[in-house]
């Protein structure tokens, strides 16, 4: 494969991946994903930025052989999980010489998960900057906004911006510029709510800090790169904001029927008063499209049937996922249904401890709705049309 250059004898080294079906064995693939790494010459070293996924190593390396790359000074690592780092080693014996540039925080995760040795490796801290003769590059740290030995470097000459994990999206193409298109934009939301949004507010500060930059092009670790850097961080400011849409989210299992019946009814009965409803069959659905919509939910109703004395599995995963992603929800509640009893409203608030939310008045019944069920639901509606309008 001969490496495109993206400006100023700056190249695209990565690969993609179209057959991976899953992301660390837990998020779904649409389309596979893109392991990017750029090599950067200057006029006297030669960098390379981020690495490839252990098993993509050796084409990953057989490429820098055809493209004629015979000697590395540095090897930069932007954060230490191995889709980024985990030809480290192999680049290390192929390329002796070179040196593998991170901060503290990382050196320390690459010397634990990958044995390599504490000699080869150069910590720098923010603001730092080195000098490949024509080409400097300078390094933000940035913890939090994904883990805490994320950081980005800048290739200052050229105005390139490598941001790692942040602004990625797992996707793969032919071009290596992003084409701004609904599709990209779909795949990048995916990716900030199945991995960023936990770091949402982190998400706001580097957003921010990257718009005041001003980057001429953004290189992230998954996906295509930004010629348009506003395109993707619009994006992000929308989707990391404070403010919630009118929309409310309507994760449910329905054993026997009944929760299902709940749900929709109180689905149409938003949906009469302006408010979008999204229905998610937790059993059925994409768990990734879930993460989505609670990107801009300002409301979340989770419906449940009961197993033995407590929530279905399928229900508790889905409670356990919304609770880890921490979305900007603002209010919650659970529609639930038994056979003989349990502790179903308990286990499942419990549940998102993390969420800063109001509780609705949850609604819990025996069996099949029935009429005064239907009236409890209409005043969760009122509830939430209430709130909803003051709110908005």
């Amino acid at each position: 494969m001969k490496y495109k250059e993206i400006k100023n004898n700056v190249y695209y080294c990565g690969l993609n991946d179209c057959e991976r079906k899953i992301f660390d064995e837990l998020i779904p693939l649409e389309q596979g994903t893109s392991y990017n790494s750029y090599l950067v010459k200057g006029s006297l070293k030669t960098a390379l930025i981020d690495t490839m996924y252990p098993p993509k190593s050796d084409e990953y390396i057989k490429n820098l052989d055809e493209n004629g790359i015979e000697k590395v000074d540095y090897i930069i690592a932007n954060h230490g999980e191995q889709d980024h780092t985990g030809a480290l080693p192999k680049l290390l014996d192929k390329y002796p010489d070179a040196m593998v540039v991170t901060n503290q925080f990382c050196k320390n995760n690459i010397m634990e998960m990958l044995l390599i040795p504490e000699n080869k490796i150069q910590v720098i801290k923010n603001g730092d900057e080195l000098s490949l003769g024509d080409k400097t590059l300078k390094f933000y740290m940035a913890p939090g906004v994904h883990w805490p030995d994320t950081m980005f470097t800048h290739i200052k000459e050229d105005n390139l911006l490598c941001t790692c994990d942040f602004l990625g999206a797992h996707y793969t193409f032919e071009d290596i510029f992003a084409n701004d298109s609904k599709e990209l934009e779909h795949a990048a939301k995916r990716y900030y709510a199945e991995i960023m949004m936990p770091f949402r507010k982190m998400c706001q500060k580097y957003t921010k800090q990257l718009q005041e930059l001003s980057p001429e092009m953004i290189l992230p670790s998954h996906g295509p790169i930004y010629k348009n850097p506003k395109f993707i961080l619009d994006l992000y400011a929308d989707w990391s904001s404070d403010e919630a849409k009118n929309l409310v989210v309507m994760p449910y299992v329905s054993m026997y029927g009944s929760v299902e019946e709940m749900i929709n009814y109180l689905s149409d009965k938003l949906n009469a008063a302006g408010i979008t409803t999204i229905k998610h069959d937790i059993v059925s659905d994409d768990l990734g499209d879930l993460a989505m919509a609670l990107v801009d939910a300002k409301t979340l109703v989770l419906g449940a049937s009961m197993v033995l004395a407590s929530p279905h599995p399928a229900a508790a995963n889905a409670a356990y996922l919304v609770n880890l992603l921490n979305p900007k929800l603002k209010y919650a509640s659970i529609i639930g249904s038994y056979g003989w009893g349990g502790d179903l409203i308990n286990k499942l608030t419990g549940m998102l401890c993390n969420l800063k939310i109001e509780l609705i008045e949850p609604l819990l019944i025996k069996g099949k709705a029935k009429e005064e069920t239907f009236k409890q639901l209409d005043k969760m509606a009122e509830e939430i049309i209430q709130k909803h309008s003051v709110n908005s």
